[in-house]
């Protein structure tokens, strides 16, 4: 019973795989990708001309964030327009 246990447990974790690192980090709303050497992703601008000043020269882009969370409504009160 054990060696069956252990075989399910077994298969079970080789089957998951390795997990994948998320890219792009929701909390800015541009993103550097950087593409000469390791590939990868900077998300740390709030605009483009900011991350444009930072890619200058590089091998480097901006990206707009798919993932940017915004701003958010506080779910208390609703929005109400002033006349």
């Amino acid at each position: 019973m054990r060696i069956l246990a252990l075989a399910i447990l077994a298969i079970g974790t080789v089957s998951i795989g390795p997990a994948a690192a998320q890219m792009y980090d929701p909390a800015y709303p541009v993103c550097l990708y950087v593409y000469k050497g390791a590939n990868y992703y900077e998300c740390r601008y709030t605009s483009l001309p900011q991350c444009n000043a930072s890619a200058s020269g590089r091998g480097a882009g901006c990206v707009i964030n798919p993932y940017f969370a915004g701003t958010r409504v506080h779910p208390g009160r609703p929005y109400r327009r002033v006349y």
